[in-house]
């Protein structure tokens, strides 16, 4: 593959917006194991959040995609392919960021911690009410006894 060649590939993969229209890939093959990730997706971004059970394969899945991605952008840059490799690679680590921005746009992650993050807020928020309600200052002292 010409130099130039290689630079417009990675131009291509690195374009912000070029994964407008692509399709995450069926199957992909990460360290040797093939992956149906095109299910794997769509099956997690059905779910209006993640289970607990699936968070860790969730987080464990970006990593492996996040690391493949990497090693295929490498051999783009530096490895000794032909044109046909380079843009079969490019289409491929673009189908990856596909599958990565899905999985990343997923909603909250953990609802139970999330409610208990609102309601102390809440708490909070009501404390405060009826601290200055009550005429006390920041200092905890009564107001009405001075």
């Amino acid at each position: 593959m010409q130099e130039y060649e290689r630079k417009q590939l990675l131009e291509r993969v690195e374009r912000e917006g070029a994964t407008v229209g692509a399709d995450i890939p069926e199957t992909i093959t990460i360290q040797g194991e093939e992956i149906d990730l095109r299910t794997f997706v769509f099956e997690i971004k059905r779910r209006e959040t993640i289970p607990s059970g699936e968070r860790d394969r969730v987080e464990q899945a970006k990593r492996n995609l996040r690391r493949e991605r990497l090693e295929r952008l490498e051999a783009i840059e530096e490895g000794d392919i032909s044109r046909e490799e380079g843009e079969e690679l490019a289409g491929s680590i673009i189908g990856i960021d596909r599958a990565l921005n899905a999985l990343e746009s997923l909603g909250p992650t953990d609802l139970e911690r999330e409610q208990q993050a609102q309601k102390a807020q809440d708490r909070k928020r009501w404390m405060s009410f009826l601290k200055k309600a009550l005429g006390e200052d920041e200092g905890g002292a009564s107001r009405r006894g001075r």
